[in-house]
């Protein structure tokens, strides 16, 4: 079966993640990253997903032309771990999760995902690994982007 690092980015004028009532994560302009690691990502998953988050021309110009990426807004990314998008809905009505990388796996994945992106200089929020998250967001567009590493 064919596996990848699977990404859902959502242009925000907003988001907010929080966790038992408590925000723990919250931007302005950017993009609200939902972030997947898969069984068998490595390090080039990792390298073309932060390089797409990075440079991604999903935001308008003066023409209003989607031709900047968040470097070039200096926007926010608020990056969300979100392990149900890698389900299999093949079989029957109830999804499979088994294409999931390893909890401790992909927090580690995840975790070096947010650090290579503040390492490009952007700004970013996170919300918190495994936990049970409510995510409030103003989807600007709306534009929803799906991103696959090995697509």
């Amino acid at each position: 079966m064919y596996h990848s690092m699977k990404t859902l980015l959502q242009r925000v004028s907003s988001a907010t993640v929080s966790v038992n009532g408590q925000i723990v994560g919250s931007i302005h302009k950017g993009l609200l990253v939902f972030f997947c690691a898969v069984k068998g990502d490595g390090e080039q998953d990792l390298d073309y997903t932060v390089k797409k988050i990075s440079q991604m021309r999903i935001f308008e110009d003066e023409q209003g032309k989607m031709n900047r990426s968040i470097t070039d807004v200096a926007g926010e990314v608020l990056v969300v771990s979100q392990f149900t998008l890698a389900a299999s809905t093949r079989k029957g009505n109830r999804p499979s999760f088994e294409e999931a990388e390893a909890p401790d796996q992909a927090k580690a994945i995840y975790e070096d995902a947010v650090r290579r992106l503040r390492e490009r200089g952007i700004p970013v929020q996170t919300g918190v690994f495994a936990a049970m998250m409510e995510v409030a967001l103003v989807n600007d567009g709306p534009v929803t982007i799906w991103i696959d590493s090995r697509q």
